[in-house]
């Protein structure tokens, strides 16, 4: 499904959208869930990833010797998740496998620890690629050491199975650790549910735990959603606003570093006492301001964002710290790369950073004015932050954005919350 977006102006200043549950905080609840059967969670997300972990995790009540496929389609997380917790359910045997590009994301990294530990784990087609085969085990080796730079999600997929583990685990990571915020979710989530552990320098520890108390857990709203309405307030004129629900101040995710980013942009938050948060343009961005830097080692994941916002204010940005979007849904550097150049942009992308200069987004080489996107429209990539990370831009100039129903991998009702705010969006 290809969307046309036409070139928009927000109907009212003042308006509210409900996000659902971060899908980062949702699967690392899910997966205790399904060791812990007692805990309730509330405000899940309702994201194509999240309801993949949710079937998925629903398998372990087959009754063995059923061999199951289980296919995550285009979910990360939901991989490497799963690949642990199956790793340590004993006599069960199941096949994970993914789409095409889950294929291509690399998963040696995680399946060598596993193994280390007394994992079952094997290769079905390439090795250190998805499909994998596990026969789950009891894991009786508790210490294991991986590369601090790797995805966050090898890391916390051991952690969360370790308060399972026999006698616990220690986790050593060698280097400069990355992605630090997802970690410390982690961590604090077992915290949460009463699980013991200890983060030191570069050893983490994780207490065997077998039972936890019943506790009712509530799932903190999506940073990396709030992030698409960040950039259409930036984009928009002064005092316009919105309130997004629900959010902490203390938050857990590395993506709320977006508050302190937008501030760049003229954008600020208010945090409700109901846990909503308010987000309204205030001023024109600084016109000393050319060039945005940040550091997101720790919140890649809104780097497309910044990115667009900064081309739709006709400022440049250099940011790095992006080494994981290489192996994201897509090569996310290259896709902007790609897809930028499209509108007018000069950008440069090396293996952990990208560089956008100044531009007029209303001109293009031969000084015409821009109409839009190209004939073709914006590419995504099957990559659901490549659609709503250009979307705003319609705010400036109308576009289209092919297979606009990938959206649904993290947020499904992006599109008609969009409309709700006066986007005006027809199918191409």
């Amino acid at each position: 499904m290809n969307l046309h977006l036409e070139k928009s102006k927000v109907k009212s200043q003042k308006s509210k959208v409900e996000i659902t549950g971060s899908k980062s905080e949702t699967n690392r609840l899910l997966l205790l869930k399904a060791l812990y059967p007692n805990l309730n969670i509330e405000n899940i997300s309702n994201s194509d990833d999240s309801e993949v972990m949710q079937k998925a995790l629903a398998i372990t009540h087959h009754p063995s010797p059923i061999i199951d496929v289980i296919d995550v389609h285009h979910a990360g997380t939901a991989m490497r998740f799963l690949t642990a917790f199956f790793s340590i359910q004993e006599g069960k045997e199941i096949v994970l496998t993914g789409s095409s590009r889950m294929k291509e994301r690399p998963i040696k990294i995680l399946v060598e620890a596993l193994n280390q530990l007394g994992a079952g784990i094997t290769y079905e087609e390439n090795v250190g690629f998805p499909p994998i085969r596990i026969k789950g085990k009891k894991l009786t080796e508790n210490k294991v050491s991986l590369p601090a730079n790797v995805s966050s999600q090898y890391i916390s997929a051991l952690l969360l199975i370790a308060p399972k583990l026999e006698n616990g685990l220690e986790l050593t990571l060698e280097g400069e650790i990355t992605s630090v915020p997802y970690i410390k979710m982690t961590v604090a989530l077992l915290n949460e549910i009463g699980v013991m552990t200890a983060f030191e320098g570069n050893v983490i520890k994780v207490c065997h735990t077998e039972l936890v108390s019943a506790s009712q857990l509530t799932v903190e709203s999506d940073w990396s959603s709030a992030s698409y309405w960040y950039s259409i307030i930036a984009l928009s004129e002064v005092g316009t606003q919105i309130t997004l629900s629900s959010y902490k101040k203390n938050s857990l995710q590395g993506d709320s570093a977006l508050v302190d980013i937008y501030k760049d942009f003229g954008v600020e938050t208010t945090f409700n006492d109901d846990n909503s948060i308010t987000i309204s343009k205030e001023r024109i961005h600084n016109s000393q301001l050319t060039t945005h830097n940040s550091q997101l080692n720790n919140s890649p994941d809104i780097a497309q964002t910044i990115v667009v916002t900064c081309f739709g204010l006709g400022i440049g940005c250099d940011l790095s710290g992006l080494h994981t979007l290489k192996i994201k849904e897509t090569d996310r550097l290259e896709a902007l790369k790609t897809e930028l150049t499209k509108l007018g942009a000069h950008i440069l992308v090396t293996n952990d950073s990208l560089h956008l200069k100044p531009h007029d987004l209303y001109k293009s080489e031969n000084s015409h004015p821009l109409e839009g996107c190209p004939k073709g429209g914006v590419a995504t990539y099957q990559d659901h932050r490549m659609a709503m990370a250009f979307a705003p831009l319609a705010l400036k100039v109308p576009l289209v954005i092919n297979e606009a129903e990938v959206v649904s991998k993290s947020y499904p009702d992006f599109w008609g919350d969009l409309k709700q705010f006066g986007f005006i969006i027809n199918t191409a």
